[in-house]
Parts: structure tokens; sequence; C-alpha cells
């Protein structure tokens, strides 16, 4: 076992951060972390690193006990943040030779290790340049790049593809499964649901701060197998029809997505005659039913979808 939180509770003032938060990974795992903001997942990412304390609970770290203090813990570990932390001012090479030099690696090694990242990350050609004259799509892969320098045993993703193009992105899901063939134990998380289900061996669904869900795509997929989704297509949606359209009976979730309502029923319910009355006002314009993803797992457990979500 590389990772064991176990009824973890993180308080800032009056908000309760983490409440009873609580999973395990193992080694060699891709575990995929999702949940929606302020859902918690930062600040279970940032206690397990030991950058924050918690106030109840345990976090044990390859069989040591993370008070925050334990230097060997946080050498093991990689982390890549949400926000770019390099500097620009500097060559590509220069940032990944001054992060692993962070963590005592020899000159020698470093410069081995330069070689072996920035093929990694698919910056060879380009770690002479200064930083300031890259891409989004490069620092974002540079920045993983310093992350991976210590050659860490666990490496942590908080939301990695932020804010890039769709080649960087692929870039980086390809990386990510190269760790993962090597044997390398991640816990990623994101936004965008498909590289979850692309990366992920298993998968925690997290809200208002605890783990509502786990298990593998298959797994949670089989929890809803039961329910439907109506997919309905307007000209013109409204929240407030989202909300009457949550009011009709057997209707468990509705979420909205441009001019999409994504209706949840439960199996077996004839409610389509309903909806199509409900709806007839804003101009329909496509109604779909579809078998469920993790979407539409995230959906019926928290309400809420992931893609509308905005990384802070």
């Amino acid at each position: 076992m590389v990772l064991q939180v176990d009824d973890v509770i993180k308080r800032f003032n009056a908000n309760l951060a983490l409440d009873c938060c609580s999973l395990s990974v193992e080694k060699g795992e891709v575990i995929g972390l999702l949940g929606p903001n302020g859902a918690g997942k930062t600040t279970c990412i940032r206690s397990i690193i030991g950058l924050i304390g918690i106030d109840e609970g345990s976090i044990t770290v390859f069989g040591m006990k993370q008070d925050g203090k334990n230097k060997a813990i946080r050498s093991k570990i990689g982390y890549v943040t949400q926000e770019i932390t390099l500097y620009e001012d500097m060559s590509g090479k220069d940032n990944l030779a001054f992060f692993a030099s962070l963590y005592g690696m020899s000159k020698t090694d470093i410069q081995l290790r330069i070689a072996e990242v920035g093929k990694l990350i698919g910056l060879e050609g380009r770690l002479a340049d200064k930083v300031k004259h890259y891409s989004g799509g490069m620092k974002r892969r540079l920045n993983i790049g310093c992350a991976l320098m210590h050659k860490p045993s666990l490496i942590i993703m908080d939301e990695p593809t932020v804010g890039i193009d769709p080649q960087s992105r692929s870039f980086i899901l390809q990386s990510v499964k190269e760790l993962a063939k090597g044997g390398a134990t991640i816990i990623y998380t994101s936004h965008y649901i498909e590289e979850v289900e692309a990366v992920a061996s298993r998968i925690y669904i997290m809200d208002n701060g605890h783990i509502i869900a786990q298990g593998t795509l298959s797994e949670l997929i089989a929890r809803i197998q039961g329910d439907h989704f109506i997919e309905v297509e307007v000209r013109l949606a409204t929240e407030q029809k989202r909300k009457e359209l949550l009011g009709l009976g057997d209707v468990k979730e509705v979420a909205l997505d441009g001019n999409r309502y994504t209706i949840v029923v439960p199996g077996g319910i004839p409610i389509l005659d309903k909806v199509v009355l409900a709806l007839s006002e804003q101009g329909l314009v496509a109604i779909n039913t579809k078998q469920p993803n993790l979407e539409d797992v995230f959906l019926t457990l928290t309400g809420k979808q992931l893609r509308d979500e905005v990384a802070s």
C-alpha cells in the first residue's frame, strides 16, 4: 500500500473542507480523483503531501505517518500543481536542474535525468530555450517534467492540463500512460472526465469533503445501469426550466449544458411525453437516449456536470 487516508477531517475556520475522507492507493495504480469545485480535492492532495496539517484522522504514505515534517515522504512524491511554477527567464533545462537540486541530486545524475525527462515530455529539442518563449502547453509539460526529475515513487497531478491546446493535452495523457506502464503510482485529478476515463485504473468521486463513490469505470457505471439518460436539445434553454423538469415525478437529476438538458430517470419509467410537453415552448431540436458513462455517474451522484466547473 502506497497511501492510506483514514477518516481525515480538515477545517478552515467554520468551513469543513474534508469530512471523514478516506481513500487508499496501491503500488502501480493510476487513481482518478473527480469532484466539483469545493469538493476538497486540492485540500486532500495537500494534506497527503504534508503541505497542510489535518485536524482528525490519519494519513500514511509508504508506511510512514504524514505529519508534514517527514522529509523521507516528501522525497518520494512528485507534485504537479495546478499553477505553473517555473522560472520564465531560465531555460527549460535550467528549470529541470533547479528543481532536481532541491532533492539533493548530484550534477551528474541531473544531467542524465534531464535527457530522460526531456524525451518523456517531448521537449528535448527546446530545453535550451527560455521558458518565456514556450507556449502554454509546453510550459505545462515542463511543469510536469520538473516534478519527475527525482524519480518519485508517487506522482500527484492536480489539474495538469488546465488551459492548454488539444495536442498538448493528448501528449500529457500519453506521458501518463507511459509512466503507468513503467510502474509509477499516480493520483490524477481533472475537470475533463474523458481524461480520467483514459488513464485511471480506479476512480474516486468526491463531493462535500468526502468520497461518495469509488471503483473501476465498469463498477461505477454498473451502479446506475438501471437509470435512463435522456438528452434534449432546445433552441433556448433556461435554468428555471431545468428546475421545473427536476420537479416532474420520477426525475432523479437534470443537468443543463448550453441548450441541452440531460435528464436522469429510473429505468422503465414512461416520462418522455411529460418532458416533450414541458419543453415544447422552448423549441425542440433533438431528443436522444443513451447508455450511461462516467459523466452520467458523476451527474447522478453529485447532481452536477463536471465539465461546467471551472478550476480554481
